[in-house]
């Protein structure tokens, strides 16, 4: 049933970038790093992207990014943090998405709710960060190698 959505996604990508464009001028989007047990991190498979990634989306208008990802992790995933997430680092994604920038947090006291997204997120699980899934994206990957295992700091997602 998703397949359909990873099919039109190319095609649509182009105007929802001009429509954000339009609305926002410069794009600003943020990622949560949900640790769980300093071993295991939050991803989730989108319907319409291929591989797993870290939840996170756009920050809306009137909306502060700490919101914003906040927002967003009870959408994608229902998680609620316990604490105010800690913004780790700023990338540019600009090879993705001319004008646009990701910032991510890092959360680590959180509880599980409901997830309040209809269907964008097709699965949610945590993974080992030794047993990280193949088709993990490649922004997503560094990230998680940054925060917890040290890797130098790449300003770009």
């Amino acid at each position: 049933m998703e397949n359909w959505k990873r099919l039109v996604e190319p095609y649509t990508r182009p105007l929802f970038f001009a429509h954000s464009r339009m609305t926002r001028g410069k794009t600003l989007g943020v990622r949560g790093l949900v640790v769980e047990d300093e071993r295991r991190v939050l991803l989730i498979e989108h319907t319409y992207l291929e591989g797993w990634w870290l939840p996170g989306g756009g920050v809306d208008a009137l909306e502060t990014a700490g919101d914003a990802v906040v927002r967003e992790l009870r959408e994608e995933a229902g998680i609620v943090p316990l604490e105010t997430p800690r913004l780790l680092s700023i990338h540019s994604n600009e090879r993705f998405f001319p004008g646009d920038h990701v910032l991510l947090y890092r959360i680590d006291r959180f509880e599980r709710g409901e997830m309040t997204s209809q269907g964008e997120i097709k699965t949610v699980d945590f993974f080992d960060i030794d047993a990280l899934p193949a088709n993990i994206n490649g922004g997503s990957l560094r990230r998680i190698q940054e925060a917890l295992r040290g890797a130098s700091p790449d300003p770009l997602w």
